[in-house]
């Protein structure tokens, strides 16, 4: 974990040298459409710099938020279509591990029980997000109800990490290993969140209470 949490710090510095820039746009968006397929890199990294640096003056938050949202959805969106254009090797390519296989099969069973809510929640889980936008490839979700959720999930996602940068640049300056665990805290909150009201909006269901 101290290792992970190393690398990040490095490459928070790394990013930071250049957030200033405006080109740093161009950045976020980039990092946050390559997360979504190949999740390699942290774009929440890259939007909580965003947000600091509009909190400095430099950047618009507005922008940063769009061109976050942006790339993420976009991101999600190319997932998708991998998933629904190479549904059989990727399946085989997860079906050559156990943990990988059961890794789909929960992403499949959840999406066929919970949908558009699985979207949600998955964007604010780092790589586990990049499993359930594949697999809605893989299963044929409806293209325009995955673009529906994805696009609100990807505002959403965007707005707490920038605005997270924005709010508390100047101590996520101080200690970048800070800025990650917070974020993460903030992701894990927010599933719990839509978790909870999936599980009574099901009892309220179970009841008669909603149609």
């Amino acid at each position: 974990m101290l290792a992970v949490l190393a690398v990040l710090d490095d490459l928070f510095n790394g990013l930071e040298k250049v957030s200033t820039s405006q080109w740093f746009y161009v950045i976020i968006f980039f990092i946050a459409f390559l997360d979504s397929v190949f999740p390699v890199v942290p774009s929440e990294t890259a939007v909580i710099l965003g947000g600091i640096a509009a909190g400095q003056g430099h950047l618009n938050i507005a922008a940063v938020i769009f061109l976050g949202a942006a790339g993420a959805a976009l991101g999600d969106n190319t997932a998708y279509a991998i998933g629904h254009r190479f549904s059989t090797p990727i399946q085989n390519w997860y079906a050559k591990k156990d943990k990988r296989a059961r890794k789909l099969e929960w992403a499949n069973d959840q999406l066929r029980v919970r949908g558009g809510s699985l979207l949600l929640t998955a964007r604010f889980i780092p790589g586990g997000r990049t499993v359930v936008t594949i697999s809605s490839g893989i299963t044929r979700q409806p293209r325009r109800r995955f673009a529906i959720f994805v696009g609100l999930a990807c505002v959403v996602w965007a707005s707490y990490a920038a605005i997270l940068g924005f709010i508390a640049g100047e101590r996520f300056k101080e200690s970048h290993t800070k800025a990650f665990v917070i974020a993460f805290i903030a992701a894990v909150a927010f599933s719990g969140l839509l978790e909870i009201v999936q599980h009574f909006r099901k009892k309220r269901k179970a009841a008669g209470l909603l149609p």
